[in-house]
Protein backbone atom coordinates (compact mmCIF):
# COMPACT_ATOMS: atom_id res chain seq x y z
CA UNK A 1 0.00 0.00 0.00
CA UNK A 2 1.36 3.49 -1.06
CA UNK A 3 0.20 6.66 0.60
CA UNK A 4 0.10 9.64 -2.10
CA UNK A 5 -1.34 12.74 -1.86
CA UNK A 6 -3.58 14.74 -4.15
CA UNK A 7 -1.08 16.60 -6.24
CA UNK A 8 1.15 13.81 -6.69
CA UNK A 9 -2.03 11.63 -7.44
CA UNK A 10 -2.75 14.24 -10.20
CA UNK A 11 0.95 14.09 -11.48
CA UNK A 12 1.15 10.28 -11.56
CA UNK A 13 -2.35 9.73 -13.44
CA UNK A 14 -0.23 8.91 -16.96
CA UNK A 15 1.59 5.75 -14.92
CA UNK A 16 -1.03 4.57 -12.97
CA UNK A 17 -1.14 1.75 -13.86
CA UNK A 18 2.88 1.10 -13.00
CA UNK A 19 1.98 2.29 -9.47
CA UNK A 20 -0.91 -0.15 -8.88
CA UNK A 21 1.60 -2.93 -10.45
CA UNK A 22 4.02 -2.28 -7.98
CA UNK A 23 2.38 -0.84 -4.98
CA UNK A 24 -0.97 -2.82 -5.19
CA UNK A 25 -2.59 -0.49 -3.70
CA UNK A 26 -2.95 3.49 -3.37
CA UNK A 27 -4.42 5.83 -0.44
CA UNK A 28 -5.00 9.30 -1.67
CA UNK A 29 -4.84 11.65 1.09
CA UNK A 30 -5.56 15.24 1.56
CA UNK A 31 -4.11 17.26 4.20
CA UNK A 32 -3.00 13.87 5.83
CA UNK A 33 -6.30 11.98 6.36
CA UNK A 34 -7.17 9.49 3.63
CA UNK A 35 -9.63 10.70 1.13
CA UNK A 36 -9.56 7.52 -1.48
CA UNK A 37 -8.57 3.94 -2.32
CA UNK A 38 -7.41 3.36 -5.48
CA UNK A 39 -7.72 -0.37 -6.30
CA UNK A 40 -6.22 -2.64 -9.30
CA UNK A 41 -9.19 -4.63 -10.68
CA UNK A 42 -9.18 -8.27 -10.36
CA UNK A 43 -10.86 -10.50 -13.02
CA UNK A 44 -13.60 -12.14 -12.60
CA UNK A 45 -13.43 -16.15 -10.84
CA UNK A 46 -14.38 -18.38 -12.95
CA UNK A 47 -17.29 -20.80 -11.78
CA UNK A 48 -16.79 -23.87 -10.76
CA UNK A 49 -17.94 -26.98 -12.73
CA UNK A 50 -19.98 -29.10 -11.38
CA UNK A 51 -20.53 -31.69 -13.92
CA UNK A 52 -18.16 -33.79 -11.69
CA UNK A 53 -21.21 -33.97 -8.81
CA UNK A 54 -23.67 -34.20 -11.38
CA UNK A 55 -22.04 -37.76 -12.94
CA UNK A 56 -22.01 -38.82 -9.19
CA UNK A 57 -25.85 -38.43 -8.59
CA UNK A 58 -27.71 -40.98 -8.85
CA UNK A 59 -30.26 -40.57 -10.82
CA UNK A 60 -34.27 -40.65 -9.91
CA UNK A 61 -36.70 -43.32 -10.65
CA UNK A 62 -39.35 -40.49 -10.08
CA UNK A 63 -39.04 -36.92 -11.91
CA UNK A 64 -38.23 -34.51 -9.79
CA UNK A 65 -41.53 -32.91 -11.34
CA UNK A 66 -43.77 -35.78 -10.41
CA UNK A 67 -42.66 -35.91 -6.41
CA UNK A 68 -43.00 -31.95 -6.39
CA UNK A 69 -46.59 -32.49 -7.50
CA UNK A 70 -47.32 -35.00 -4.72
CA UNK A 71 -45.66 -32.97 -2.07
CA UNK A 72 -48.22 -29.94 -2.77
CA UNK A 73 -50.86 -32.16 -3.24
CA UNK A 74 -50.60 -33.81 0.12
CA UNK A 75 -50.69 -29.95 2.01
Amino acid sequence: MKSVTIREMRSALSHLDEILATAGELVVTRRGRPLARVLPVRPARRLPSHADLRQSMRKLRTPSERLLRQDRDKR
